[in-house]
């Protein structure tokens, strides 16, 4: 498996973060707290695309989870090796194998570990996560654990259809929503249909869904470029349909 170019292209939006940049156990996380008082016995993990932390796009969409009353953390899960944004500028070559294999689960699942045992401390029992493209391969690891009591996805990477998607059905508990989107090497229709049809019609009783959005590409519901009617809609769309899926569930 391997990432595409897509998942390096898209839109910078504008915006000042306004959660708390902090570390953990050696990890950097930004933290975005609702307003006014909240569950402190759940929070969201929000697995970010390549980007990390070095986009504000993955720090905004945060706090407009926080501004609708979900505690909301980002982990550094590439260990302060995410990729520059510069790259949403240069459009230039970038050696995506030799990236992924500082990238592994070997990588990325220790400082994850990391902030999900610190949570805990600070008294979280109940985790929901959404994952962005790279981050989504995670959430779909973390379901397998049986780690978080609801999951979301918006055009995931790194998934083996239909290997991830049966064993999601057979060993995960979590709810699954899934943004999906028209242009997606990753994600592609064939995949979207598998997964209707392996999860869908009652077949994962936990809960599913599959939200598509006509006219986005692959990276729409985190870097879609705002100026383009459907990649507005299918951002927003995708954000309203991740709120009602964390309210309904978790």
């Amino acid at each position: 498996m391997s990432l595409c170019k897509d998942c390096f292209r898209g839109a910078r939006h504008e915006g000042t973060a306004e959660g708390e940049l902090t570390t953990v156990d050696g990890v950097r996380v930004y933290i975005a707290k609702p307003p006014g008082d909240y569950p402190k016995d759940k929070a969201i993990l929000f697995l970010s695309d390549v980007f990390g932390l070095q986009l504000i796009n993955n720090k905004l969409l945060a706090d407009d989870l926080a501004r609708n009353g979900f505690h909301t953390v980002i982990p550094d899960f590439l260990n302060g090796d995410a990729i520059s944004d510069e790259m949403l500028d240069e459009h230039g070559k970038f050696d995506i194998p030799k990236w992924l294999l500082n990238h592994t689960a070997e990588h990325t699942r220790p400082p994850l570990n990391k902030v999900i045992a610190w949570l805990k401390e600070q008294g979280v029992r109940e985790f929901g996560a959404v994952g962005f493209c790279f981050g989504a391969r995670y959430v779909f690891e973390l379901a397998f654990e049986d780690a978080i009591k609801v999951a979301v996805v918006s055009h995931p990477s790194l998934i083996k259809v239909p290997d991830d998607l049966e064993r999601y059905r057979n060993e995960a508990k979590a709810p699954l929503l899934i943004n999906s989107c028209t242009i997606d090497v990753q994600f592609p229709p064939e995949a979207q249909e598998q997964a209707d049809r392996i999860l869908g019609e009652g077949k994962y009783e936990p809960g599913y869904k599959r939200e598509y959005f006509e006219g986005c590409m692959h990276g729409f519901a985190i870097r879609g470029d705002t100026n383009d009617p459907k990649a507005k809609a299918g951002k927003e769309g995708s954000f309203k349909a991740t709120v009602e899926w964390f309210s309904k569930y978790l």
